[in-house]
């Protein structure tokens, strides 16, 4: 997106905490960002639809995700935005809910889009989620930033995210998009059901168990963000992901160690198929497929990662959680 005048809108205010913009922040990884940004001394402003279900070291401020309202007022004296607003993906792919997954996707980036337009000065950086889903379901390959996109649903959407926001974020603004895999953490995601799967001996092979787990522990996603606020080498895209991944059956196993826990009786791939759809309500391409992804750009940024193996997130995660 051209810049209406470049020059008025490079100026930035400088006046007490650094504020940041956490568009869609209401979830599992915005509530997280929003405290370890606020314990780092920053001024946290949440815009979603919805009010945080618990109060915490932020202000609030309601959107529609489509209109530009009040709440583009935060956007004048913020250093950054970061935009993680679209509706999750667990869930059945019915026709309806696929058109959900991308209109929030698309209509969050335009809207953020047209409220810059509104801007006496812009932000210094946008940082936009996008997915590493992007990459599809790839059995065996590597991706990195420099694989080509993949085929199906997920890549489908990942791409036109992409590609909204570069059609709408401003040149002047710092530009950073993060395909973020699979975020473990305890407050929220895919990862406490997993952990009561092994902890009750069900954590075992799902399918072939070979499908690639590309994940990232939620300190390290936090600290990346961070490191894209402040740091203004980090431009472009890169995969947000730890530098071990492995396959399910090795991460189920990892966990199952982690807990304790013996036993871990497998499920066969009808089995699964069954329990999403008819138990659960989900998709349950989200255990049976996956990809293995590493980030060759984090490496070169000289990004360190505090928990770049497996067992060592876990372990950080498992007594995290029992104390």
């Amino acid at each position: 997106m051209k810049d209406g005048n470049p020059l008025s809108n490079i100026i930035q205010m400088d006046q007490g905490p650094d504020k940041i913009i956490i568009a869609g922040g209401s979830g599992f990884l915005g509530k997280n960002l929003a405290h370890h940004l606020s314990s780092r001394g920053y001024k946290v402003v949440i815009v979603s639809r919805n009010c945080p279900t618990e109060q915490g070291p932020w202000k609030h401020r309601k959107w529609d995700g489509i209109n530009v309202g009040d709440w583009h007022e935060e956007l004048e004296s913020a250093s950054a935005v970061i935009n993680l607003a679209g509706r999750s993906v667990d869930c059945r792919k019915t026709p309806n809910n696929r058109k959900e997954i991308l209109d929030s996707r698309i209509d969050s980036v335009k809207v953020l889009g047209k409220a810059f337009e509104r801007l006496s000065s812009f932000p210094r950086v946008w940082i936009q989620m996008s997915t590493a889903h992007i990459y599809g379901d790839p059995q065996t390959q590597l991706c990195t930033e420099d694989s080509p996109l993949g085929e199906g649903l997920a890549p489908m959407v990942g791409e036109a995210w992409e590609k909204a926001y570069r059609d709408n974020v401003p040149d002047s603004v710092r530009q950073v998009i993060l395909r973020t895999s699979f975020v473990i953490g305890n407050s929220g995601g895919a990862f406490p059901k997993l952990r009561k799967l092994a902890k009750f001996g069900l954590g075992g092979r799902a399918g072939s168990g070979k499908q690639g787990m590309s994940w990232i522990h939620e300190k390290d996603l936090n600290r990346l963000f961070q490191e894209c606020i402040e740091n203004n080498k980090f431009r472009g895209t890169y995969v947000a992901t730890a530098p071990e991944p492995v396959s399910y059956s090795v991460f189920m196993k990892s966990l199952r160690r982690a807990l304790r826990s013996p036993i871990g009786l497998p499920a066969p791939s009808w089995l699964i198929r069954f329990g999403a759809r008819f138990v659960l309500g989900t998709d349950p391409e989200l255990v049976l497929l996956g990809r293995y992804c590493q980030s060759i750009r984090l490496e070169e940024e000289g990004f360190r990662f505090k928990f770049p193996s497996l067992n060592e997130a876990l372990q950080d995660l498992i007594s995290s959680n029992q104390s």
